[in-house]
């Protein structure tokens, strides 16, 4: 069956009666007699819009039946009794995006085609792009740009597109179409339709089209995604285009703030902070190990006096893990336990815990302290290592500590 929305893909309003109206999980499954809410297929996803009021979220197509999902509005009475006769608006802006991209999808498919003669395997609508696949081991952006001039030029030339109706057993049928079919669902039955750019190719599709590619405004193809044997090349059709230029746009006005440049001193200038940034990383991270260094000979130089039963010590130094690591490679206590913690600059109150000490009282002291700041860690021996997520927590799991020794003896907290 040929759908209102195959027959005429710019019908954004129509007058239609209801067949079947079914009751599923969240709303109801209804069928009408024709539709111009196009049904998912063909690599174009199913639109959306609304009959009689109440909104579709998805039509699909089963045979020569689309079924149209209708959200539950909250009562209990179905919404539409069969014979009812409704009009059907379908949501425009998301049709016609789909409609740009995908012939858009078939123009750059054709022109790779007859330029390089790379089949096009599939190819996927997305949300912010799309992309095809093509049987290709590599494409150069010199290829890229052939194809992309190409595409534009025939927009600018206004080069007409046709949908013809074939019943399936007509001679004209083989003749017309040039391409071997992509996307057509296999249990499509009945009439056939044939998608035709003059001059550069016919094929046979279920999607919604325009009438000519002036409609498509430009296409713009994006990047090469090598994969296994083939090049997925992304593409952007149309208002996406558009909208993808405004991001770039506002993106740049943003820099030039951000960076005190224009766009033409974007590069450099980001070259230039990150230059600074690992400058002030190898900074802070030789200072980092020189204090951990100190608080631990601090430490150590306790040995022989009032060694500490127990060391406290909460940092926030962020995701890095240097302070720990060199502090507990300079440390030499083996009968003092350490409960470490480091804390993400952020204030989230995430970040990671070191216990280190006798394996009885890590054993002991361990899943408790990482319960009690929501963390996933284990241990074993002397050490256990943990991820935390709550370190807001951190009195209460010195005063667990203070409690297990529960002594007078030297302790340090910091």
């Amino acid at each position: 069956m040929v759908f209102k929305c195959q027959e005429d893909s710019f019908l954004q309003e129509f007058r239609t009666k209801v067949v079947s109206c079914e009751s599923v999980a969240g709303g109801y499954n209804v069928v009408f007699e024709d539709t111009i809410l196009f049904p998912e297929g063909g690599g174009q996803p199913t639109d959306h819009g609304s009959v009689a009021g109440r909104k579709v979220t998805s039509v699909v197509r089963k045979g020569a039946v689309a079924i149209h999902f209708v959200e539950d509005d909250g009562t209990d009475s179905p919404p539409f009794a069969v014979g009812d006769e409704v009009v059907q608006h379908v949501e425009w802006s998301r049709r016609f995006d789909h409609m740009q991209q995908h012939s858009g999808q078939h123009l750059i498919t054709a022109i790779f085609d007859r330029e390089f003669k790379y089949n096009t395997r599939s190819w996927w609508l997305g949300t912010e792009s799309s992309y095809i696949d093509l049987d290709a081991k590599d494409i150069d952006r010199d290829q890229l740009e052939r194809v992309e001039n190409i595409c534009n030029q025939l927009i600018v030339d206004c080069t007409p597109v046709e949908v013809h109706v074939y019943e399936p057993d007509d001679p004209a049928l083989k003749s017309d179409v040039t391409r071997a079919t992509r996307g057509l669902p296999e249990d499509v039955s009945g009439p056939l339709r044939v998608v035709t750019i003059a001059g550069i190719e016919s094929n046979m599709c279920c999607g919604t089209h325009v009438r000519n590619l002036s409609q498509l405004q430009a296409v713009k193809l994006l990047s090469i995604e090598k994969a296994k044997g083939k090049c997925l090349v992304h593409f952007l059709v149309g208002g996406r285009v558009l909208r993808k230029l405004s991001e770039c746009y506002d993106r740049e006005v943003q820099l030039n703030t951000l960076l005190n440049g224009g766009p033409s001193s974007h590069i450099e200038l980001a070259k230039k902070l990150q230059s600074t940034v690992r400058t002030t990383q190898r900074i802070a991270k030789k200072l980092t190990t020189e204090l951990a260094t100190a608080e631990a000979e601090k430490i150590n130089a306790l040995r022989d006096n009032s060694p500490p039963k127990y060391v406290l010590l909460h940092r926030s130094d962020g995701q890095e893990s240097d302070f720990i690591n060199t502090f507990l490679r300079v440390v030499k206590m083996p009968d003092c336990f350490f409960f470490l913690t480091n804390a993400d600059t952020d204030g989230s109150g995430k970040g990671q815990l070191v216990l280190l000490g006798k394996p009885d009282d890590v054993a002991k002291l361990g899943p408790e302290i990482c319960a009690l700041l929501e963390g996933k860690g284990n241990g074993k021996g002397p050490r256990f290592n943990a991820k935390v997520n709550k370190l807001k927590n951190l009195a209460q799991c010195e005063k667990l500590v203070r409690d297990h020794f529960a002594c007078n003896e030297t302790v340090i907290e910091k």
